[in-house]
């Protein structure tokens, strides 16, 4: 990369002018501002594109909002490295000069306010800091990275979306997948670990189906919220009794609708369930659990059998363990011997896994820090991912997810 004469350093290594810095930070703020839900990435995948073309790297539409940019280089490895562009129906409250102001529509056709509250915009633009080095650096490395962006993530949509649509088909086969998270912890900081990377998670819509009332009669009704009162408490004993006491799980009743007016007892309630699990016996044991819970309060209450929907269900992220390793080392040498740390099984969920397990390829995930250290001060701790207050510092941001992306890329690609 052309020096100058100040330069940044994104990793030990590493180093790029200032004006790459402050370029990519605005890129950082401009894609804060205008986030969009997910799987309706119109124009932040049109933001991607247009930067990929700037940088002369072939790209393609891949499960609509998604896109896919392949920067060959010679002969050498293939790495995937994915990168989510989803924001969330949160109304922003951080006070940022560049917070957002946007709003999208729900699947229900409803309007809400959105916002990257998970941190993807820095994943979007780790993704094309690092595609523009690598671009400015080709004699320092060869092989083709592909680069994932991915719509979708919140909803575990957009991975499988992109393989459904010929991702593989269309793309080089990678000989490992890379992806990465942002997180309230303190910049120049990773996590990462060999095996389950994440729970696998499940949502649930269940409708409960009753007979409508008078208030002041009902002997005559089938009261769904009574029935549907009773299954959540019920679900609340799954976890405790039939999850022994040293597996993590969690089971969740996010929603809870009924009734219009206080004197009409409804004809349905409804609630969703979010549950997440370690590996795949759990997650039978546990979903099997709750649909027999809500099948005899029904039966106990005589009303029909609940309908049970299905909203998302996220696959394992299973980090390989040689793969894991060798990105450990990578982003130790390049952030020091105290900069990765060796993560607990995390109960959040994620499907960066299935880009590399539709077709048997090895994946590694790990998380970044991209706060100050003094957020930490005193015990305290800044506002976490899904937050309205969720605010990673743009220029750690920006140096720490790129560095970790070039770390790991080069280390792999690097001559």
């Amino acid at each position: 990369m052309p020096g100058t004469a100040t330069t940044v350093a994104l990793a030990t290594g590493i180093n790029v002018p200032d004006s790459f810095l402050t370029e990519h930070i605005e890129m950082y703020k401009a894609f804060h501002r205008t986030p969009e839900l997910s799987s309706c990435e119109q124009r932040t995948a049109e933001t991607i594109e247009a930067r990929l073309s700037e940088l002369g790297i072939e790209h393609f539409r891949c499960g609509g909002t998604g896109v896919v940019g392949l920067l060959r280089n010679g002969e050498g490895p293939v790495i995937g490295f994915r990168a989510d562009t989803d924001g969330l129906p949160i109304a922003e409250e951080t006070g940022l000069d560049y917070a957002s102001r946007s709003t999208g529509t729900l699947p229900d056709g409803s309007n809400a306010p959105t916002m990257h509250g998970c941190g993807h915009d820095t994943h979007i633009t780790a993704a094309l800091a690092a595609a523009a080095y690598l671009v400015d650096a080709r004699e320092t490395w060869a092989g083709t990275v592909v680069f994932l962006f991915q719509p979708g993530e919140e909803t575990a949509s957009g991975a499988r979306a992109m393989v459904d649509d010929g991702l593989w088909d269309r793309a080089p086969r990678p000989d490992v997948v890379l992806a990465q998270h942002v997180m309230p912890a303190a910049g120049g900081t990773f996590w990462l670990r060999a095996g389950n990377m994440a729970s696998l998670g499940d949502s649930l819509r269940v409708t409960v189906r009753g007979r409508q009332a008078h208030g002041s009669q009902p002997e005559k009704s089938r009261d769904p919220i009574v029935a549907a009162a009773a299954m959540v408490m019920r679900l609340q004993a799954v976890v405790s009794r039939e999850v022994a006491p040293m597996t993590p799980a969690v089971v969740t009743v996010g929603t809870f609708h009924a009734g219009l007016k206080e004197n009409i007892i409804p004809e349905t309630a409804e609630f969703t369930l979010n549950i997440r699990t370690p590996e795949q016996e759990v997650r039978n044991t546990v979903i099997a659990a709750v649909r027999r819970i809500i099948s005899a309060e029904a039966a106990a209450s005589g009303i029909a059998e609940p309908e049970i929907t299905e909203i998302n269900s996220f696959p394992r992220l299973f980090n390989d363990a040689e793969n894991t390793a060798r990105a450990t080392r990578a982003l130790t040498a390049a952030f020091g011997p105290d900069a990765v740390i060796d993560s607990a099984l995390g109960m959040g969920s994620e499907d960066a896994g299935w880009l590399g397990d539709a077709i048997d390829v090895p994946v590694v995930f790990w998380a970044f820090g991209a706060f100050p250290r003094e957020a930490f001060a005193n015990g305290a701790a800044p506002a976490g991912n899904h937050s309205p207050h969720f605010a990673p510092d743009a220029g750690l941001a920006v140096t720490n997810g790129t560095g970790a992306a070039l770390a790991v890329l080069l280390d792999h690609l690097g001559k």
